[in-house]
């Protein structure tokens, strides 16, 4: 190995240690704040909402922003390009938090149930049709990214990136990514506009920061993006079709009598009881409870319903496949 790859490989290891010590240093600094304001449950929701940000890089809502991103930042200079994917990302944060503030405040408006309920039947819709999509059965197009608007052009660079990044935003909100539905579906429940967006604040810090390393990683002369795109695409499979199995249960946890239903599977209660053994707060379990909605399904229709989802799927894929619809 040569000098210069063993160079980079140090540069690479440096770059990326400052970002995990920088995102312990944020979950953790939320974590310590939310104790006096939300409680507990509300810093393992900020880890969540982390996470759920981080794992959107994979997703093809996201990654497209690395080849936006990594562009507008190169040939700079070190601390201009920074300060510009620092303020892509900034905008992008602004984005997401003014989404999830929006959230928060008609989640006071409207009953809790009401509010989980539509935010659980919103993911499994989105999640399910996605997975469609990823598995080549059907073909969903997702917002994209098409070139700068014109009142943009004609802007410096540093407010540009930061007008992109609020811009650009827009696109990961339709992200199929379970964990971000089940992250509005809670912050429509937490009653408080400010918790709202101090969540949406870190999912959205979160889904910046794989950006702008990519982005400090190119300035350094590591090419990270073609391992990325590696990775999704020899991911894309196993990403249909676990978004298909979660859209599946997403919706039928958006019925009253699947609700129900699901309450009484193991599921429930292994779930329960994980969070009960690891020590994390009760808040992050899930008791039963009443369900006031109509059942628009009755609750001996869940199972096979449930089973449909899964199996119907799988069957298009293996016709569509064997008729070379779908790449071998």
């Amino acid at each position: 190995m040569g000098q210069e790859a063993i160079a980079r490989r140090g540069r690479t290891a440096v770059v990326m240690a400052g970002f995990a010590m920088a995102s312990m240093a944020l979950v953790g600094g939320v974590a310590w704040t939310a104790v006096g304001e939300g409680g507990a449950g509300h810093g393992a929701w900020a880890a969540i909402a982390y996470a759920a940000g981080l794992s959107m890089i994979v997703l093809p809502c996201t990654m497209p922003l690395v080849f936006v991103i990594v562009p507008m930042s190169m040939g700079r200079g070190h601390l201009r390009g920074l300060a510009m994917a620092g303020l892509f990302g900034a905008g992008l944060v602004i984005t997401i938090t003014a989404y999830a503030s929006a959230v928060a405040a008609l989640g006071q408006a409207a009953s809790l149930g009401t509010a989980t309920s539509a935010m659980f039947g919103l993911a499994g819709a989105i999640a399910y049709a996605f997975g469609l999509s990823q598995l080549g059965i059907v073909r969903v197009r997702l917002p994209t990214y098409s070139g700068m608007p014109r009142f943009m052009q004609g802007r410096g660079e540093l407010a540009r990136s930061f007008l992109m990044g609020i811009l650009l935003g827009n696109a990961g909100v339709g992200c199929p990514n379970p964990m971000f539905y089940w992250l509005l579906a809670h912050i429509a429940t937490v009653g408080s506009v400010g918790l709202g967006a101090s969540l949406g604040a870190v999912h959205g810090i979160g889904r910046a920061v794989p950006l702008v390393l990519v982005s400090v990683l190119a300035m350094l002369g590591v090419d990270a993006t073609r391992r990325l795109v590696g990775a999704r695409l020899r991911l894309e499979r196993i990403t249909g079709a676990t978004l298909v199995v979660l859209g599946a249960f997403l919706i039928i946890n958006a019925l009253p009598s699947g609700h129900a239903w699901y309450e009484q599977t193991i599921v429930h209660g292994g779930w329960n009881a994980l969070i009960a053994g690891l020590g994390m707060p009760p808040e992050l379990s899930m008791g039963a409870h009443a369900h006031d909605g109509a059942a628009l399904l009755p609750a001996w229709a869940v199972p096979p319903v449930l089973v449909a989802l899964f199996v119907a799927p799988a069957c298009a894929w293996v016709v569509l496949r064997a008729r070379r619809r779908i790449p071998q």
